[in-house]
């Protein structure tokens, strides 16, 4: 199982995805997730949650792959519709999200993380939002509560990366810490949530997202909207083509009568390491 769940004696759940080799989801993937963090919230035993990984990193995003393997836009719709489900999930979980984030957390991986109550880190890890290069958008919406609204516009727009240590002085990480210290770093703080009134506890998550100043849902819906066109406009399979090494793009371009139009090698991020993909063994 990809994503797996189990509650602990002190009443702080542990989630857990393990999906090798970098944690890029399929669409079952991120349901589950949204599924997992559901029924925590729901039970009355699950004091605080703690979303980790198992594997090189903590989020790679989408399974871009399985997208191109799969004719049409089905594939598109399910990991769209999967995405707003698992971060809505963890935004809206009745328990606070304590997220222990180790090595790449891209993509998706942003998506869960901004939506978290609490962020630690191990001192590889690191975060963006590479989807300009896959031809996508989406994610902008979490990446801005991690970063102030500048910084938020240059990484989104260069695909750049930023280490968890650059977070530590925004709050949005609240530690930084040898990779093996990371479980322990994230169980203690939690422990100390699950430690106050479970009834205080989940009051003030529902009224801490009642006084947010962005319906993070609805914005990042918005955000996916753009999504679609790109990939109506044949944008995006050209762009996820070059990285699946798949010709969806201009199977579909030969299928209508059109002509795919080049777009050129993608390049990596400058600055920062190098975002995890899933041709990663």
């Amino acid at each position: 199982m990809p994503i797996t769940s189990t509650l602990r004696d002190d009443g702080i759940r542990v989630v857990t995805m393990d999906a090798p080799p970098v944690n890029a989801l399929t669409v079952q993937g991120w349901y589950d997730v949204a599924a997992a963090l559901d029924e925590a919230g729901a039970d009355p035993a699950t004091r605080v949650v703690v979303l980790r990984a198992e594997g090189k990193g903590f989020n790679a995003g989408v399974d871009i792959k399985q997208m191109q393997q799969t004719s049409g836009f089905d594939a598109l719709l399910g990991a769209n519709r999967g995405c707003h489900a698992a971060f809505k999930a963890v935004y809206e979980c009745a328990v606070p999200v304590v997220a222990a984030v180790a090595g790449h957390c891209l993509g998706g991986g942003v998506g869960l993380v901004g939506n978290a109550d609490c962020v630690v880190a191990s001192d590889d890890a690191y975060f963006g939002v590479p989807e300009v290069n896959q031809g996508a958008l989406g994610a902008a919406t979490h990446m801005a509560r991690l970063v102030p609204q500048h910084l938020m516009r240059t990484l989104y727009f260069t695909a750049r990366t930023i280490p968890a240590a650059d977070l530590v002085q925004f709050g949005s990480v609240l530690e930084v810490v040898p990779r093996d210290r990371l479980d322990d770093a994230a169980l203690a703080v939690a422990g100390e949530i699950a430690a106050k009134d479970p009834r205080v506890i989940r009051a003030a998550k529902e009224a801490l997202n009642g006084i947010d100043p962005v319906d993070v849902n609805a914005s990042y819906r918005f955000e996916q909207g753009f999504t679609f066109e790109l990939n109506l406009a044949g944008v995006s399979d050209q762009l996820r083509d070059g990285f699946a090494g798949t010709e969806k793009g201009s199977r579909q371009a030969r299928s209508t009568g059109a002509q795919a139009r080049p777009t050129g090698a993608q390049a990596r991020p400058t600055s920062g390491p190098t975002p995890a993909t899933e041709d990663e063994q």
